[in-house]
Protein backbone atom coordinates (compact mmCIF):
# COMPACT_ATOMS: atom_id res chain seq x y z
CA UNK A 1 0.00 0.00 0.00
CA UNK A 2 2.64 2.34 0.80
CA UNK A 3 4.55 1.22 -2.48
CA UNK A 4 1.22 2.56 -4.51
CA UNK A 5 0.31 5.25 -2.85
CA UNK A 6 3.82 6.77 -3.27
CA UNK A 7 4.38 5.65 -6.24
CA UNK A 8 1.49 7.74 -7.51
CA UNK A 9 2.85 10.96 -6.60
CA UNK A 10 5.44 11.51 -9.77
CA UNK A 11 8.77 10.38 -10.91
CA UNK A 12 11.89 8.26 -9.32
CA UNK A 13 13.04 4.94 -7.86
CA UNK A 14 10.76 2.75 -4.72
CA UNK A 15 12.94 0.11 -3.32
CA UNK A 16 10.99 -2.62 -1.77
CA UNK A 17 12.22 -5.32 0.68
CA UNK A 18 9.76 -8.00 1.21
CA UNK A 19 10.36 -10.89 4.12
CA UNK A 20 13.20 -13.44 3.02
CA UNK A 21 15.26 -10.90 0.52
CA UNK A 22 17.38 -8.99 3.66
CA UNK A 23 19.93 -11.70 3.06
CA UNK A 24 19.78 -11.55 -0.69
CA UNK A 25 20.57 -7.75 -0.32
CA UNK A 26 22.78 -8.12 2.41
CA UNK A 27 25.16 -10.66 -0.11
CA UNK A 28 24.96 -8.82 -3.22
CA UNK A 29 24.65 -5.05 -1.97
CA UNK A 30 22.81 -3.99 -4.85
CA UNK A 31 19.06 -2.58 -4.72
CA UNK A 32 16.62 -4.83 -5.78
CA UNK A 33 12.82 -4.27 -6.61
CA UNK A 34 10.36 -6.46 -6.10
CA UNK A 35 6.97 -4.66 -7.45
CA UNK A 36 6.14 -7.89 -9.58
CA UNK A 37 5.28 -9.82 -6.14
CA UNK A 38 2.16 -7.68 -5.05
CA UNK A 39 0.14 -8.65 -8.39
CA UNK A 40 1.76 -12.52 -9.04
CA UNK A 41 1.52 -15.65 -7.03
CA UNK A 42 4.87 -16.88 -8.06
CA UNK A 43 6.73 -15.14 -5.51
CA UNK A 44 8.40 -11.99 -5.57
CA UNK A 45 11.52 -11.80 -8.63
CA UNK A 46 14.25 -9.25 -7.80
CA UNK A 47 15.05 -7.36 -10.59
CA UNK A 48 18.37 -5.47 -10.50
CA UNK A 49 18.45 -1.22 -10.68
CA UNK A 50 14.38 -1.36 -11.74
CA UNK A 51 13.31 2.32 -13.26
CA UNK A 52 9.78 2.68 -12.18
CA UNK A 53 7.97 5.29 -14.29
CA UNK A 54 5.10 7.17 -12.84
CA UNK A 55 6.83 6.99 -9.42
CA UNK A 56 7.56 9.21 -6.26
CA UNK A 57 10.48 11.25 -5.78
CA UNK A 58 13.30 8.52 -4.79
CA UNK A 59 12.24 8.65 -1.28
CA UNK A 60 11.04 5.53 -0.22
CA UNK A 61 12.12 2.06 1.26
CA UNK A 62 9.89 -0.02 2.40
CA UNK A 63 11.62 -2.76 5.15
CA UNK A 64 9.81 -6.07 4.99
CA UNK A 65 9.92 -8.00 8.48
CA UNK A 66 13.42 -8.52 8.56
CA UNK A 67 14.75 -5.26 7.33
CA UNK A 68 16.88 -4.64 5.21
CA UNK A 69 20.27 -6.25 6.60
CA UNK A 70 21.75 -7.27 9.78
CA UNK A 71 24.87 -8.10 11.60
CA UNK A 72 27.03 -6.45 8.60
CA UNK A 73 24.96 -3.68 8.75
CA UNK A 74 27.34 -1.77 6.22
CA UNK A 75 24.60 -3.05 3.51
CA UNK A 76 22.01 -0.94 5.11
CA UNK A 77 24.05 2.09 5.65
CA UNK A 78 24.43 1.07 1.15
CA UNK A 79 20.74 0.51 0.68
CA UNK A 80 19.59 3.40 2.97
CA UNK A 81 21.98 6.54 2.05
CA UNK A 82 20.36 6.40 -1.51
CA UNK A 83 16.76 7.41 -0.61
CA UNK A 84 15.11 10.59 1.27
CA UNK A 85 13.04 8.85 3.56
CA UNK A 86 13.60 5.27 4.96
CA UNK A 87 9.84 3.92 5.65
CA UNK A 88 8.98 0.82 7.88
CA UNK A 89 6.14 -1.37 9.28
CA UNK A 90 8.60 -3.80 10.75
CA UNK A 91 6.47 -6.10 13.33
CA UNK A 92 9.88 -7.37 15.42
CA UNK A 93 12.18 -5.31 17.61
CA UNK A 94 15.58 -6.38 16.09
CA UNK A 95 14.50 -4.50 12.74
CA UNK A 96 12.70 -1.54 14.88
CA UNK A 97 16.10 -0.63 16.20
CA UNK A 98 18.74 -1.37 13.52
CA UNK A 99 16.01 0.76 10.90
CA UNK A 100 16.19 2.94 13.67
CA UNK A 101 20.03 3.22 14.47
CA UNK A 102 21.04 3.26 10.46
CA UNK A 103 18.38 6.38 9.97
CA UNK A 104 20.35 8.20 12.92
CA UNK A 105 23.76 7.16 11.53
CA UNK A 106 22.83 8.58 8.06
CA UNK A 107 21.09 11.80 9.35
CA UNK A 108 17.25 9.96 7.68
CA UNK A 109 14.18 10.96 9.25
CA UNK A 110 11.98 7.87 9.55
CA UNK A 111 8.44 7.06 8.79
CA UNK A 112 7.74 4.18 10.82
CA UNK A 113 4.18 2.35 10.89
CA UNK A 114 2.48 -0.37 12.74
CA UNK A 115 -0.80 -1.95 13.05
CA UNK A 116 -2.24 -5.25 14.87
CA UNK A 117 -5.40 -6.25 15.37
CA UNK A 118 -7.88 -3.54 15.17
CA UNK A 119 -5.57 -0.66 16.04
CA UNK A 120 -2.49 1.18 14.36
CA UNK A 121 -0.15 4.15 15.25
CA UNK A 122 1.89 6.43 12.70
CA UNK A 123 5.02 8.41 13.72
CA UNK A 124 8.27 10.51 12.28
CA UNK A 125 11.43 9.79 13.84
CA UNK A 126 14.64 12.00 13.94
CA UNK A 127 13.48 14.59 12.03
CA UNK A 128 14.76 18.29 12.60
CA UNK A 129 16.05 17.55 15.76
CA UNK A 130 12.59 15.25 16.86
CA UNK A 131 13.29 12.19 19.09
CA UNK A 132 14.34 8.50 17.55
CA UNK A 133 13.06 5.21 18.17
CA UNK A 134 15.66 4.68 20.90
CA UNK A 135 14.73 8.16 22.70
CA UNK A 136 11.46 6.10 23.40
CA UNK A 137 12.66 2.67 23.92
CA UNK A 138 15.81 2.82 25.18
CA UNK A 139 15.73 -0.41 26.37
CA UNK A 140 13.72 -3.19 24.23
CA UNK A 141 10.44 -4.54 25.81
CA UNK A 142 10.15 -8.38 26.98
CA UNK A 143 10.02 -10.60 24.13
CA UNK A 144 6.32 -11.48 25.58
CA UNK A 145 5.07 -8.33 24.98
CA UNK A 146 5.78 -8.41 21.15
CA UNK A 147 3.97 -9.53 18.98
CA UNK A 148 3.92 -10.09 15.41
CA UNK A 149 0.70 -9.69 13.16
CA UNK A 150 0.86 -13.54 12.18
CA UNK A 151 0.05 -14.27 15.79
CA UNK A 152 -2.09 -11.76 17.15
CA UNK A 153 -3.93 -11.42 14.16
CA UNK A 154 -4.62 -7.59 12.24
CA UNK A 155 -7.60 -6.63 10.22
CA UNK A 156 -7.40 -7.16 6.70
CA UNK A 157 -4.35 -6.58 4.65
CA UNK A 158 -4.53 -3.97 2.41
CA UNK A 159 -7.97 -1.71 2.72
CA UNK A 160 -8.25 -2.32 7.16
CA UNK A 161 -5.78 -1.14 9.43
CA UNK A 162 -2.72 -2.06 7.73
CA UNK A 163 -4.23 -0.11 4.37
CA UNK A 164 -4.71 2.98 6.07
CA UNK A 165 -1.55 3.36 8.16
CA UNK A 166 0.23 2.27 4.85
CA UNK A 167 -1.62 5.37 2.80
CA UNK A 168 -1.04 7.79 6.11
CA UNK A 169 2.67 6.62 6.25
CA UNK A 170 3.02 7.61 1.88
CA UNK A 171 1.41 10.86 3.08
CA UNK A 172 3.95 12.04 5.61
CA UNK A 173 6.93 10.54 3.26
CA UNK A 174 5.36 12.84 0.87
CA UNK A 175 5.14 15.84 3.13
CA UNK A 176 8.32 15.72 4.10
CA UNK A 177 9.69 15.37 0.79
CA UNK A 178 7.54 18.40 0.05
CA UNK A 179 8.70 20.57 2.68
CA UNK A 180 4.71 21.13 3.43
CA UNK A 181 2.75 21.06 6.38
CA UNK A 182 3.38 19.64 9.99
CA UNK A 183 5.18 16.03 9.50
CA UNK A 184 4.36 13.62 12.83
CA UNK A 185 7.11 14.69 15.02
CA UNK A 186 7.09 14.70 18.22
CA UNK A 187 3.64 13.76 17.97
CA UNK A 188 1.94 9.92 17.34
CA UNK A 189 -1.15 9.30 15.78
CA UNK A 190 -3.42 6.65 17.10
CA UNK A 191 -5.70 4.92 14.75
CA UNK A 192 -8.73 2.68 16.43
CA UNK A 193 -10.57 0.73 13.62
CA UNK A 194 -13.39 -0.44 15.77
CA UNK A 195 -14.69 3.27 17.07
CA UNK A 196 -13.34 4.69 13.86
CA UNK A 197 -11.40 7.46 15.85
CA UNK A 198 -7.99 9.01 14.56
CA UNK A 199 -6.30 10.78 17.26
CA UNK A 200 -2.92 12.58 18.24
CA UNK A 201 -0.85 12.34 21.20
CA UNK A 202 2.15 14.35 21.76
CA UNK A 203 5.37 12.18 22.69
CA UNK A 204 8.49 12.88 24.47
CA UNK A 205 11.05 14.94 22.48
CA UNK A 206 14.92 14.26 22.26
CA UNK A 207 16.45 12.31 25.09
CA UNK A 208 20.08 13.94 25.81
CA UNK A 209 20.65 10.18 27.49
CA UNK A 210 19.98 8.77 24.02
CA UNK A 211 23.01 6.39 23.11
CA UNK A 212 22.29 6.53 19.88
CA UNK A 213 20.76 9.75 19.53
CA UNK A 214 21.71 12.11 22.50
CA UNK A 215 24.00 15.13 22.62
CA UNK A 216 26.83 12.99 23.53
CA UNK A 217 25.88 9.71 21.80
CA UNK A 218 29.07 7.67 20.59
CA UNK A 219 27.23 5.41 18.27
CA UNK A 220 28.93 5.28 14.87
CA UNK A 221 28.59 3.82 11.57
CA UNK A 222 31.21 1.54 12.82
CA UNK A 223 29.25 0.40 15.80
CA UNK A 224 26.18 0.53 13.69
CA UNK A 225 27.57 -2.22 11.67
CA UNK A 226 29.29 -4.97 14.51
CA UNK A 227 26.26 -4.40 16.31
CA UNK A 228 24.51 -7.37 17.56
CA UNK A 229 20.44 -6.49 17.12
CA UNK A 230 19.35 -10.03 18.14
CA UNK A 231 21.42 -10.65 21.03
CA UNK A 232 19.88 -6.78 22.50
CA UNK A 233 16.35 -7.26 22.08
CA UNK A 234 16.70 -11.11 22.97
CA UNK A 235 14.25 -12.12 19.79
CA UNK A 236 15.37 -13.21 16.64
CA UNK A 237 15.66 -11.17 13.65
CA UNK A 238 12.78 -13.73 11.72
CA UNK A 239 10.91 -14.47 14.75
CA UNK A 240 9.96 -18.28 13.94
CA UNK A 241 6.68 -19.60 15.65
CA UNK A 242 7.41 -20.78 19.17
CA UNK A 243 7.83 -24.55 19.21
CA UNK A 244 7.70 -25.90 22.54
CA UNK A 245 8.59 -29.40 23.84
CA UNK A 246 7.10 -29.65 27.08
CA UNK A 247 6.21 -33.93 26.97
CA UNK A 248 7.59 -37.41 26.32
CA UNK A 249 7.79 -38.60 23.04
CA UNK A 250 4.90 -40.93 23.80
CA UNK A 251 2.85 -38.71 24.90
CA UNK A 252 2.69 -37.01 21.33
CA UNK A 253 1.92 -38.14 17.98
CA UNK A 254 2.08 -36.35 14.30
CA UNK A 255 -0.34 -35.76 12.15
CA UNK A 256 -0.16 -38.31 9.82
CA UNK A 257 -0.14 -40.98 13.20
CA UNK A 258 -3.55 -39.30 13.81
CA UNK A 259 -5.08 -39.53 10.48
CA UNK A 260 -4.50 -43.30 10.76
CA UNK A 261 -6.45 -43.33 14.23
CA UNK A 262 -9.45 -41.51 12.36
CA UNK A 263 -9.14 -44.61 9.47
CA UNK A 264 -8.84 -47.26 12.05
CA UNK A 265 -12.04 -45.84 13.90
CA UNK A 266 -10.63 -45.79 16.80
CA UNK A 267 -12.74 -44.18 19.69
CA UNK A 268 -11.06 -41.17 20.79
CA UNK A 269 -11.98 -37.57 21.48
CA UNK A 270 -10.79 -34.90 19.98
CA UNK A 271 -9.99 -31.96 22.25
CA UNK A 272 -8.94 -28.10 19.97
CA UNK A 273 -7.96 -25.82 22.58
CA UNK A 274 -7.64 -22.46 20.59
CA UNK A 275 -9.92 -19.78 21.04
CA UNK A 276 -13.87 -19.65 20.01
CA UNK A 277 -12.81 -17.24 17.48
CA UNK A 278 -10.52 -19.12 16.02
CA UNK A 279 -11.89 -22.32 16.20
CA UNK A 280 -14.48 -20.94 13.79
CA UNK A 281 -12.12 -20.09 11.23
CA UNK A 282 -11.44 -23.78 10.86
CA UNK A 283 -11.15 -27.03 12.82
CA UNK A 284 -11.28 -30.58 12.30
CA UNK A 285 -14.53 -32.27 12.53
CA UNK A 286 -16.33 -33.95 15.16
CA UNK A 287 -13.37 -31.62 17.37
CA UNK A 288 -14.71 -30.49 20.94
CA UNK A 289 -13.67 -27.16 21.25
CA UNK A 290 -12.82 -26.09 24.90
CA UNK A 291 -9.95 -23.12 24.99
CA UNK A 292 -7.05 -23.84 27.00
CA UNK A 293 -8.11 -21.21 29.71
CA UNK A 294 -11.73 -22.86 30.46
CA UNK A 295 -10.34 -26.25 30.26
CA UNK A 296 -9.73 -27.17 34.63
CA UNK A 297 -13.87 -25.43 34.41
CA UNK A 298 -14.93 -28.06 31.43
CA UNK A 299 -13.38 -31.18 32.10
CA UNK A 300 -16.87 -32.97 33.02
CA UNK A 301 -17.46 -32.26 29.54
CA UNK A 302 -14.17 -34.26 27.95
CA UNK A 303 -15.19 -37.44 30.49
CA UNK A 304 -18.96 -37.20 28.95
CA UNK A 305 -18.00 -37.21 25.31
CA UNK A 306 -14.73 -39.78 26.08
CA UNK A 307 -17.70 -41.90 27.72
CA UNK A 308 -20.11 -41.46 24.51
CA UNK A 309 -17.29 -41.88 21.91
CA UNK A 310 -16.79 -45.35 24.53
CA UNK A 311 -20.26 -46.51 24.36
CA UNK A 312 -20.58 -46.27 20.51
CA UNK A 313 -17.96 -48.39 20.02
CA UNK A 314 -18.61 -51.02 22.35
CA UNK A 315 -15.66 -50.04 25.06
CA UNK A 316 -15.01 -49.43 28.34
CA UNK A 317 -12.86 -47.03 30.30
CA UNK A 318 -10.71 -49.86 30.94
CA UNK A 319 -9.77 -50.74 27.70
CA UNK A 320 -9.05 -46.78 27.14
CA UNK A 321 -10.64 -44.44 24.68
CA UNK A 322 -7.78 -41.82 23.87
CA UNK A 323 -7.68 -38.23 24.02
CA UNK A 324 -5.84 -36.55 21.40
CA UNK A 325 -5.10 -32.17 22.22
CA UNK A 326 -5.03 -30.17 19.29
CA UNK A 327 -3.88 -25.96 18.75
CA UNK A 328 -2.72 -23.71 16.08
CA UNK A 329 0.60 -24.70 16.49
CA UNK A 330 1.30 -27.52 18.92
CA UNK A 331 2.05 -25.99 21.91
CA UNK A 332 -0.81 -25.17 23.64
CA UNK A 333 -1.83 -28.63 23.23
CA UNK A 334 1.39 -29.67 25.05
CA UNK A 335 0.17 -27.57 28.18
CA UNK A 336 -3.19 -28.96 27.66
CA UNK A 337 -1.89 -32.26 27.62
CA UNK A 338 0.43 -31.80 30.77
CA UNK A 339 -2.57 -30.71 32.88
CA UNK A 340 -4.78 -33.47 31.53
CA UNK A 341 -2.38 -36.08 32.46
CA UNK A 342 -2.12 -34.33 35.92
CA UNK A 343 -5.63 -34.79 36.47
CA UNK A 344 -6.09 -38.10 35.43
CA UNK A 345 -6.42 -38.47 31.39
CA UNK A 346 -3.38 -40.41 31.38
CA UNK A 347 -3.72 -41.46 28.05
CA UNK A 348 -4.13 -37.65 27.04
CA UNK A 349 -1.33 -36.85 23.90
CA UNK A 350 -1.15 -34.21 21.28
CA UNK A 351 -1.11 -33.61 17.80
CA UNK A 352 2.34 -32.00 16.62
CA UNK A 353 2.14 -29.19 14.73
CA UNK A 354 -1.59 -28.50 15.41
CA UNK A 355 -3.60 -27.73 12.64
CA UNK A 356 -0.63 -26.23 10.69
CA UNK A 357 1.13 -29.50 10.59
CA UNK A 358 -1.91 -31.15 9.71
CA UNK A 359 -2.35 -28.83 6.88
CA UNK A 360 1.26 -29.24 5.81
CA UNK A 361 1.33 -33.36 6.04
CA UNK A 362 -2.32 -34.41 5.54
CA UNK A 363 -4.63 -31.97 3.99
CA UNK A 364 -3.47 -29.01 1.93
CA UNK A 365 -6.69 -27.45 1.70
CA UNK A 366 -7.13 -26.80 5.63
CA UNK A 367 -6.58 -23.33 5.65
CA UNK A 368 -4.22 -21.69 8.08
CA UNK A 369 -3.94 -18.38 9.10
Amino acid sequence: MVDLEVGGCGQGRIYSVPEGYAKLIRKTAKPLHFCESFFSNQGPTPITHTKITNVALPLAVRMGKEGVSFGGGINSTIQVVEYQEPLHATDNAPSRYMINDCCVVLGKPLVSGAAVGLEGQLTVFNYNGGPCYRCLFPTPPPTTACQRCSDAGVLGVVISVPGVIGCLQALEAIKIASAVGEPLSERMLLFDALSGRIRNVKIRGRSPQCVVCGVKAPFSKQQFQEFDYENFTHSPLTPLPLKLNLLQPDSRINSKEYKEKLVSGEAHVLVDVRPEHHFKIVSLPNSLNIPLPRLEARLPEITSALKEKEDQRGTDSGSGGQVYVICRRGNDSQRAVQYLQKMGFTSAKDIIGGLEGWAHEVDPNVPTY
